[in-house]
């Protein structure tokens, strides 16, 4: 037998208005009652296997050492490999759909060093339909690694290459040339910061002063240590928890503000000596004063 693990952490879209996070808590717990399970985020937007990949992935190097059962799964009952990754040579393991949800938590966990298909149904629940895995495979797997239960017995063992790689954006340079790149929006969080795909490293030599350009909109970002630095009006680009720049205004969201979505475009150029062209978003601030009575 392996060394038991005690914690499992869990990601999915599931959400929680269903019974589906509370029922694979409760598999867990009737085959490995000692196991603690830490509830990532169940809100990954439904189907949205890059979302939760990227969640992974930032998330990878925080989480404590045990099994990660994630499920955005799409592809359920099809002929999509459910699979069981070993990383940190069984420090832990990632158990989940071969989608490319796995991808970005095992790139940042060091690479797979084993991987198996979950074929063995002896560590199965009986299932009366094939579309709910998390319950019936993932969860009965998740805990059977828990309680030391070899990798290798939970299915038949598969080439850790072979594992559907994540796909994310990469910045690329600008069309016209000019010295700067063009970045996508990864994620924007609860708050309304959007994240880009790019560095600070990236923009460095652009100056404390960068222009925005999306669609038919144009801004100036100032870079900012701290989003509370940002005054009324100004748009900010800032180092996030993460590494990466995030576009933000200071105690508002950016995305509403600015109309920015996942996958928004934005080329970042040194900015002209003119102030934004005219036509561009502005906000100002406004100050209220009481009405005067007579």
């Amino acid at each position: 037998m392996a060394a038991r693990l005690d914690t499992v952490t869990f990601l999915s879209d599931y959400g929680t208005g269903d019974e589906f996070v509370g029922i694979v808590h409760s598999v867990i717990r009737s085959i490995a009652p000692h196991v603690t399970v830490i509830d990532l985020t169940h809100e990954i937007p439904p189907y949205d296997v890059r979302a939760g990949s990227l969640t992974l992935g930032r998330s990878a190097q925080y989480l404590c050492p045990g099994v990660v059962l994630a499920v955005v799964d799409p592809g359920v009952g099809t002929q999509r490999r459910a699979v069981a990754v070993e990383v940190g040579g069984g420090q832990s393991y990632l158990v989940g759909p071969d989608n490319g949800l796995l991808a970005g938590a095992v790139a940042m966990s060091g690479g797979a060093t084993a991987a198996v298909e979950l074929t063995n149904a002896e560590y199965h629940l009986a299932a009366p339909g094939p579309t709910f895995a998390g319950r019936d495979v993932f969860a009965p797997a998740v805990a059977h690694l828990c309680l030391g239960v070899p990798l290798g017995d939970l299915g038949r063992t598969i080439e850790p290459l072979s594992l559907l790689p994540g796909l994310l954006p990469l910045p690329r340079e600008l069309d016209d040339g000019a010295e700067g790149v063009v970045a996508q929006v990864l994620w924007i969080d609860g708050y309304g910061n959007c994240q880009l795909n790019v560095g600070p490293e990236e923009v460095a030599e652009l100056g404390p002063r960068v222009q925005m350009r999306w669609g038919d909109d144009v801004r100036t970002a100032d870079r900012s240590d701290t989003y509370d630095d940002l005054g009324g009006g100004q748009v900010g680009l800032v180092v996030d928890s993460y590494g990466m720049l995030s576009v933000c205004l200071g105690r508002r969201s950016a995305a509403a503000e600015l109309g920015l979505h996942v996958d928004t475009e934005i080329a970042l150029r040194r900015p002209s000596d003119a102030d934004d062209p005219p036509g561009a978003r502005s906000s100002q601030p406004v100050t209220l004063t009481p009405r005067s009575t007579t």
